[in-house]
């Protein structure tokens, strides 16, 4: 083993031993996944390919962790050429140990917050940034400190990051002002910002303040930390403004040395493009003009209780605490629950499956309820403090009622996988019944117009549901996203873009002519 190899290995050990110091909640809430050996190797490698071969080499690692990225940097550039290696890392639990593994061999650790650091001057800035961020998701972070962070990085950079955006996203814009002129930047974050709103920002700050050279996205079943369930991707720029025609590679799968795919795309055209995660297979969507599912539906995301325990119980359980019957509804269960897509209706409107749920919805304040129902009083005194209190209950007024999501005809599955039994990771169900749907699902109501045309043709809404079923997955997957492990997922927005061509020729006519969707359904109806 050389010196190189066994300096990692000792590196790994430490990792192993420090993360083990530590729960899994605790890593998750501060986003620390260790990026792999192989991995870092991988990107290093491409970096210098990048990295014009006479130019000295200013490193920084502004999350460096133990230094998985310096090995690699050591293992893939000539001793001779490093002229300065820098890491940042906020955590002592890490950076110290690191700082001592790392002693008298080029590589300077700062145990220190990047984020609140002050930006070298011109002459120390770096010219090789290679990072792998803390994934800090935007609700762990907190009102003043989003705020801190907008304003650094717009000042960095000059670009403003949207209020949902994790905290890998002002990494990448505040690095801006360390990464000196004509420099090069790896960074290896979570792919979902090609796709989502909040991902704008980061989108346009590749597009318009920097020379976008590369975007690999890993497939998502193919997971890069085994510990994180989130898909991802390597971003490769340079500081410099691209030129008029400039392109760029678009890879994905495999690795990022013998990806599956790659496409050329041009730059200017990727302004136009919402989503980029399919462009390397399916390459570039020209924008469609026809009807959407948002033409015909508006789209609803089911009931969040705040604790789904508490909330919804079986006939069983209602009967045992002698509760009343008229402040429960219908509600259906989770999707491995539906054995059919087709959901009929008993005579009191419950849904015909064996599995019955109804979810308590009390409107009335607690004065009432203690006087006129003893026994709902006893059960709801069961959920004061910890239900009560959590974050949904907290904000409603009474703590026990829920929102209005009436029952929809049509629900689509929220989140689903590719398995081998079921080819498309979403489902379409028929629901007859007159149960809601909780926020594991996505409730499609018909607007109006299509609500009186299925009031006058019973047989349409088998149709209707059809057509969603028959919608393909690429598309839909095209518009949904997805995480690590093959994890697809679909929010409203998303969902209501489907295009909906064939559904207009479901319409009834009107004297043997077809009805003009355009007149019956306007444009985006939401």
């Amino acid at each position: 083993m050389d010196a190189l190899s066994a300096i990692e290995a000792r590196r790994v050990a430490l990792q192993d031993e420090l993360d083990g110091r530590k729960t899994q909640k605790e890593r998750n809430r501060l986003g620390q996944f260790a990026t792999p050996t192989l991995l870092a190797s991988d990107l290093l490698a491409h970096a210098r390919t990048l990295v014009p071969e006479d130019a000295p080499v200013r490193f920084l690692d502004p999350a460096i962790g133990t230094g998985s990225f310096y090995t690699a940097l050591l293992r893939h550039f000539a001793a001779e050429r490093l002229k300065a290696a820098v890491g940042v890392e906020i955590d002592p639990h890490y950076g110290n140990p690191a700082r001592e593994l790392w002693l008298d061999r080029g590589l300077k650790i700062e145990v220190d917050d990047f984020t609140a650091m002050k930006p070298p001057i011109a002459a120390e800035r770096f010219n090789l940034i290679v990072c792998n961020p803390p994934y800090v998701r935007h609700h762990h972070m907190g009102a003043d400190e989003k705020g801190r962070l907008q304003a650094a990085t717009t000042a960095a950079s000059g670009v403003r990051m949207a209020g949902l955006a994790g905290l890998y996203c002002y990494f990448l814009g505040l690095a801006h002002a360390w990464l000196a002129d004509d420099g090069i930047a790896g960074w290896l974050i979570p792919s979902e910002f090609m796709d989502v709103n909040y991902g704008g920002p980061v989108k346009r700050y590749l597009l318009n303040k920097v020379e976008l050279l590369r975007i690999h996205r890993f497939d998502p079943s193919d997971l890069q930390f085994g510990d994180a369930l989130v898909s991802s991707a390597v971003v490769w720029f340079r500081k410099r403004r691209a030129e008029s025609g400039h392109q760029v590679s678009l890879t994905y799968g495999g690795t990022l040395s013998r990806p599956t795919h790659s496409r050329l795309v041009p730059a200017s055209a990727l302004q136009n493009q919402r989503k980029w995660t399919g462009l390397a297979t399916a390459g570039m969507k020209d924008a469609a003009e026809g009807p959407r599912l948002a033409d015909f539906f508006s789209i609803k995301r089911g009931l969040a209780t705040g604790d789904n325990r508490f909330f919804i119980l079986s006939r069983a359980e209602i009967e045992e605490h002698g509760l009343p019957l008229e402040f429960f509804k219908p509600i259906l269960p989770g999707p491995r629950h539906l054995p059919s897509d087709v959901i009929e209706a008993e005579a009191d409107g419950a849904p015909r499956i064996q599995r019955q749920q109804f979810i308590l919805d009390c409107r009335l304040p607690e004065d009432r309820v203690r006087g006129r129902f003893p026994k709902l009083w006893a059960y709801l005194k069961t959920g004061k403090p910890k239900v009560s209190d959590t974050y949904l209950c907290s904000r409603r007024n009474p703590w026990y009622s829920q929102e209005t999501r009436p029952p929809a005809p049509f629900v689509c599955t929220y989140m689903g996988r590719g398995l081998a039994k079921r080819e498309k990771p979403f489902r379409f169900i028929l629901n007859r019944s007159q149960a809601t749907a909780a926020n594991v699902y996505l409730m499609l109501y018909p607007i109006p117009a299509l609500a009186k045309a299925l009031e006058g043709a019973p047989q349409l809404a088998r149709q209707i549901w059809e057509f969603l079923n028959s919608i393909p997955s690429a598309t839909l997957l095209g518009e949904g996203r997805v995480y690590g492990g093959g994890l697809y997922k679909m929010e409203p927005k998303e969902l209501a873009n489907v295009p909906a061509d064939a559904l207009a020729a479901l319409l009834p006519t009107t004297e043997g002519q077809p009805a003009k969707q355009r007149e019956m359904f306007p444009k985006r109806a939401l």
